[in-house]
């Protein structure tokens, strides 16, 4: 998993309410396991229309949000289905951070798990973020996660909580596999003994 330290980038706004992970990414593009390739149809009913063309009023159509790494959402983002592939997609179009007065639980979950650093913060400061966010030259952001901050363009800074050991997860770039690997001698450790202990088994 890729290291998440401190993150500058373009802040698009999707100031909307229970975004679900079948709006994030239709169950059209489930076929695959692959974490490639989804970008393309990350809201796609709200990107596309029915013959596929691109809709430009969508913020992500318009620049710089085309660019963008860092998504203001609205209130209960990821709700619904508990599908990964929605943050798979978030990721694969470049979103490394996701901003919103709360989400639901297994989506928050699996962004940690996926390299997404999901920050929930009081909808007042979101609202503040949302409005820089709208003014293109503002819409650059730091994300700090060793400090845990926010810092905008006017030099602002918006502090965030988050839990130590995922915090130190998205530092050291460990996903599940990478925290099982750090225990590699101790697994091996063990096997030899009981190996020793019953050959049987």
């Amino acid at each position: 998993m890729e290291k998440f330290t401190t993150l500058t980038g373009i802040a698009a706004h999707l100031p909307m309410i229970n975004v679900d992970t079948d709006m994030i990414i239709p169950k059209q593009y489930l076929k695959t396991i692959k974490r490639t390739g989804l970008g393309e149809g990350l809201f796609a009913e709200l990107r596309y229309d029915e013959a596929g063309e691109k809709l430009p009023d969508f913020v992500l159509h318009q620049a710089p949000y085309t660019e963008a790494k860092i998504l203001i959402a609205g209130d209960n983002f990821g709700c619904g289905s508990s599908r990964e592939h929605a943050p798979w997609a978030l990721l694969d179009f470049g979103f490394r951070c996701i901003v919103a007065p709360s989400f639901a639980d297994i989506f928050y979950n699996n962004c940690f798990k996926n390299g997404i650093l999901p920050i929930v913060l009081p909808q007042a400061e979101i609202d503040k973020l949302i409005d820089d966010a709208s003014r293109g030259d503002n819409a650059r952001l730091t994300i700090d996660l060793e400090a845990q901050e926010i810092r905008g363009p006017d030099g602002g800074a918006i502090p965030f909580d988050v839990d130590p050991h995922r915090k130190r997860c998205l530092i050291e770039g460990l996903d599940d596999i990478g925290l099982t690997l750090e225990k590699a001698e101790a697994i091996e450790a063990f096997e030899q003994q009981n190996a020793a202990s019953r050959p049987w088994a």
